[in-house]
């Protein structure tokens, strides 16, 4: 086997398990892991103040970053009016609206698919004029706000779950579709 193809292997086979993981999320009963959930909104505030930073030079950038996130945070909301919650004696549970989640899930995957394979010759020329070869992700209003929707998304919706499993009995069962 060639020695050049093994890293590119490796890293497809850990992107597409890090998909099968992501939407996995979005399918079936899931357990309100508090610490995970509180490390994710964390890290996704962190990540979105970054892209922020960034799209402050170019005000249609950081326009469409906010837009994407206010989209994001609207169909987090929906997300959680279709999420079902339980308390058991196992611990509290969610329900995850599937299609919402698995839609901004391959907005995501398909917005960077595409911008990959657009822009992946000149990354290739850049990278070898020892230049910023993520510059082109970083200059198009349209993918900032599908990460914009992304961040937005996942941040509404997992302080949503965090908030109403904390008001869980384990009798209680909430069904907000």
């Amino acid at each position: 086997m060639d020695q050049k193809l093994i890293f590119p292997i490796l890293m497809g086979a850990l992107v597409l398990f890090a998909i099968y993981r992501r939407v996995r999320r979005n399918i079936g009963r899931q357990p309100v892991s508090v610490k995970r959930m509180q490390f994710r909104v964390g890290i996704l505030c962190v990540i979105g103040a970054l892209f922020a930073f960034g799209a402050t030079r170019d005000m249609s950038l950081f326009g469409a970053l906010l837009a994407g996130v206010a989209a994001g945070a609207a169909l987090g909301w929906l997300g959680l009016q279709h999420t079902k919650f339980e308390a058991t004696a196992q611990g509290n549970f969610y329900t995850p609206h599937t299609y919402i989640g698995i839609f901004v899930s391959v907005l995501l995957l398909a917005r960077i698919a595409y911008r990959f394979l657009a822009v992946y010759p000149s990354m290739h020329a850049a990278a070898q004029a020892d230049q910023n070869p993520f510059a082109a992700y970083q200059k198009s209003p349209l993918t900032l706000a599908i990460f914009g929707v992304v961040i937005g998304y996942y941040i509404f919706y997992y302080i949503g779950v965090l908030r109403t499993s904390k008001s869980l009995s384990p009798s209680t069962a909430i069904s907000n579709s």
